[in-house]
Parts: structure tokens; C-alpha cells; sequence
């Protein structure tokens, strides 16, 4: 009996997306290991809320938009897929190794390694430049004095009719009610996603009567 080889399988290669998502997986869950409290999920955001939270952001108008808590760049990716210039986006990220991974895949995006609570002494444009604050920070983890500094420095930031846009992993917006009156502030559900782990919820913060 002849003995034929058996014919071997082509395994294909992954493509560049695979491999970029893969490596923010594993970037993100080092990250959550180190510090789980700050990183707040185990898996970065998916591409379905990413966009739900640049809806808002209009690339022909001339306002500049900020990112807080880049991670891994699912946002930025997204931001910049809007057509809004790169010159026009700064990245708020903390964390030194997500810092450095966004400044490597985004290397005309302005990085900040600054808390978001007092970014304005940090950011390129002044207080009034901005139309959109795009957050990806773990509001849920934080306490009602961070809540207040991190939207009173955003508002300071946004120009009147901008809007502060935040995702949670919950059904309620991440911010107590009292807080947002105290700072004149309402807030609105934006939109939902369950092509996310968790399920997301996105909210619109807005200036009260705008």
C-alpha cells in the first residue's frame, strides 16, 4: 500500500485588528490586576459603545474635544474616526503604561499624564475651547468629591451647549443627583449597549436649561 501524506491545514494568520483588540485585552488585564479599582473592568471597551460615546462629537466644528481615561484607545480610535484633526483631541491617561501605549499608536495625539480633576492646568485650549469631554473613567469606583471636582474642571472646560459624555455599567447615572444640582447640572441617557461586558449605559451630562 502507498502511503499518501496527509494534506496539512493553512492556519491563517491573524489580521491587524485581531491582534491590535488582543493586545488591548491583554494590556487592560494587566492593568486591572495591578490596580483594580482604577481600571474597573476586566476587558477594555468593545467598538458598539465606543461608538455611542463619540456621537456627539461634530468634526467640522472648530470646538476641541477631551478624552479622560484613555486605557487602551478604543475612545480614541473612535474620536479620531469621526474626522475630528488629531490637534484637536488631547488624552487624559494616569496610568504610565497606558500612557506610553497611546502615545505609541497615537503619535500625533496630545497625552496627558494629569488627574482629570485639575486637567486645565495641563490641556492645550482654554476653558470655553471644548465641545465634547468624552469620559472612559470608573466614576462607579470614585466617591461624590471626586465626582464634583472631575465635572466642575470638565464644565469649566466646555464651552455653553457641551456636553460631558460618560459610560457605567449600570442602568442609573454614575453621579448623585444632589451632586449635579449642586453644580448646575443635568443629565440624560444617551444610549445603551449589551455588545459590550459588561452591558453599557452611555449618559450625556449638560449644563441645566441648555
Amino acid at each position: 500500500m502507498q502511503y499518501k501524506p496527509k494534506r496539512s491545514r493553512a492556519i491563517a494568520l491573524p489580521n491587524s485588528e485581531f491582534r491590535a483588540r488582543a493586545t488591548e485585552y491583554l494590556d487592560f488585564l494587566a492593568a486591572w490586576v495591578k490596580k483594580p479599582r482604577q481600571t474597573a473592568s476586566v476587558v477594555p471597551s468593545s467598538r458598539y459603545l465606543a461608538r455611542l460615546m463619540v456621537a456627539q462629537i461634530d468634526p467640522l466644528d472648530s470646538g476641541r474635544v477631551l478624552e479622560l481615561g484613555g486605557g487602551t484607545g478604543v475612545f480614541t480610535r473612535a474620536i479620531l474616526a469621526t474626522g475630528l484633526p488629531a490637534d484637536r483631541l488631547e488624552v487624559v491617561e494616569i496610568n504610565p503604561g497606558f500612557a506610553r501605549g497611546l502615545r505609541r499608536h497615537f503619535p500625533t495625539v496630545s497625552v496627558l499624564e494629569t488627574p482629570a480633576q485639575i486637567v486645565s492646568t495641563a490641556t492645550a485650549g482654554e476653558p470655553g475651547d471644548y465641545q465634547t469631554v468624552v469620559s472612559g473613567l470608573p466614576l462607579l469606583a470614585m466617591d461624590r468629591g471626586m465626582h464634583a471636582d472631575i465635572l466642575s474642571e470638565s464644565f469649566r472646560m466646555l464651552r455653553p451647549g457641551g456636553s460631558f459624555v460618560q459610560f457605567t455599567y449600570s442602568m442609573r447615572p454614575p453621579v448623585n443627583r444632589e451632586v449635579l444640582d449642586a453644580l448646575g447640572l443635568d443629565v440624560e441617557r444617551a444610549g445603551q449597549t449589551v455588545r459590550n461586558f459588561p452591558p453599557a449605559t452611555v449618559f450625556r451630562f449638560f449644563r441645566q436649561g441648555e
